[in-house]
C-alpha cells in the first residue's frame, strides 16, 4: 500500500485557528488536484472522513482535511456550537488555504461533504467559483423541499450572506445545548434520534484520540435568508456527485429530497445510490467504505483529470 506524508496543518476561519491535515502520497512531487473534507455533525478528522482523504491522496490526490470552527482539535468558542454559516466559512477559507500550498495545484480544487456538511459544500460551491469538483455524501437538505423558491434574487443574498454577512448567534435559533446522541432520547433528548447515529458516534467518538465530545449547539442566526443549500442547487458550476443513501435513517437526509436538489443541478453531475444507511459509508475498514472510495476516486479523476 502507498505510503502517506500526512502534514499537520493550520489556518484561521473567523478568528479561530482551524487544524487538520493535508495528505499526500509519500512519492508525489509537485502539484497535484486538492479534496477539502469537513465531516458532518460534531465530528471530527479521527472519525472516519480522514480514511476517505487518505484514498484520495493513494489515488494521486492532494487532501486537506481539518476540524470545523469549534470542534474537535481546532479552536473557537463555544465550544460545540454548530452555526452552519461559519462552517461554510471555515470551507471557503479552507480553499484559500490550499490553493497557495507547494503540494497543491490552485486551479484543480474539490470539496466534499458528509452528511450536514454534505450540505454545506452545495452552497459553498455555489457562491465560490473555485471548486471545480463536488462529492455531497449522504448530504443533509432537509426532511422536506424548503419554501424558498431558487431564484437569482435568493442565491445573492445567500452569496452576500456567506462572504460578508452579519452570522452572528446573538438573537438565533438555538437547539440545545444537548447531548449529540442518546442511548434513550425519550428521556435523555439527544440531537440525533436513530440508534444508527448512537451506534457510530459512541463507536466512533468513544475512540483514543478522537475529540469528540457528546455535546452540541446548533445555532440558526436571522440572517436575510435562512441557511438552505437545497436552493443553491440550480447555481453550482462545479462537476457534482450526489451519494444518496435510498434507505437514510436520518429525517433530515431525507433521499426524496436530495433526489429533487440534484434535479435542479444543470452542472454536469453524477447519481449514486449505496446501501447501507446514513452511516454505513462511514463505517472503516467495511465493504461500503470501499465501495463508496472506489466511486468517488473514480469521479474525482475523471474531474480534475488525472
Amino acid at each position: 500500500m502507498e505510503e502517506l506524508r500526512e502534514r499537520a496543518v493550520e489556518f484561521t476561519s473567523e478568528g479561530a485557528t482551524l487544524r487538520g491535515f493535508l495528505i499526500t502520497a509519500a512519492s508525489a512531487s509537485g502539484s497535484r488536484p486538492c479534496v477539502v473534507l469537513g465531516h458532518g455533525t460534531s465530528a471530527t478528522v479521527q472519525m472516519v472522513a480522514i480514511e476517505y482523504a487518505r484514498a484520495f491522496a493513494r489515488a494521486g490526490l492532494a487532501a486537506l482535511i481539518y476540524d470545523h470552527r469549534n470542534l474537535g482539535f481546532s479552536d473557537g468558542e463555544p465550544r460545540g456550537e454548530i452555526n452552519p454559516w461559519v462552517q461554510c466559512r471555515g470551507f471557503v477559507d479552507a480553499l484559500t488555504f490550499a490553493e497557495v500550498q507547494p503540494e497543491v495545484d490552485a486551479s484543480r480544487l474539490a470539496l466534499w461533504g458528509d452528511s450536514f456538511a454534505g450540505g454545506e459544500v452545495l452552497l459553498v460551491a455555489a457562491c465560490d467559483p473555485r471548486p471545480k469538483a463536488v462529492i455531497a455524501q449522504t448530504p443533509s437538505l432537509g426532511a422536506t423541499v424548503p419554501e424558498v423558491e431558487p431564484s437569482e434574487e435568493a442565491l445573492r443574498l445567500t452569496r452576500e450572506t456567506l462572504l460578508g454577512g452579519d452570522v452572528s448567534g446573538g438573537l438565533a435559533h438555538t437547539t440545545g445545548p444537548l447531548p449529540v446522541v442518546s442511548f434513550d432520547p425519550a428521556s435523555v433528548p439527544s440531537l440525533l434520534l436513530p440508534i444508527q447515529a448512537f451506534r457510530w458516534f459512541i463507536d466512533w467518538g468513544g475512540r483514543p484520540g478522537s475529540g469528540w465530545v457528546n455535546r452540541v449547539t446548533r445555532i440558526a442566526p436571522p440572517t436575510p435568508i435562512p441557511f438552505l443549500p437545497f436552493i443553491c442547487a440550480p447555481f453550482m458550476k462545479a462537476r457534482t456527485m450526489f451519494m444518496v443513501a435510498p434507505d437514510d435513517e436520518m429525517v433530515g437526509a431525507n433521499p426524496k429530497v436530495s433526489r429533487q436538489a440534484f434535479d435542479l443541478v444543470v452542472a454536469e453531475k453524477v447519481w449514486y445510490e449505496i446501501r447501507g444507511g446514513h452511516f454505513g459509508l462511514i463505517y472503516y475498514p467495511s465493504e461500503r467504505f470501499d465501495e463508496a472510495c472506489g466511486v468517488q476516486v473514480e469521479f474525482l479523476r475523471d474531474t480534475l483529470l488525472i
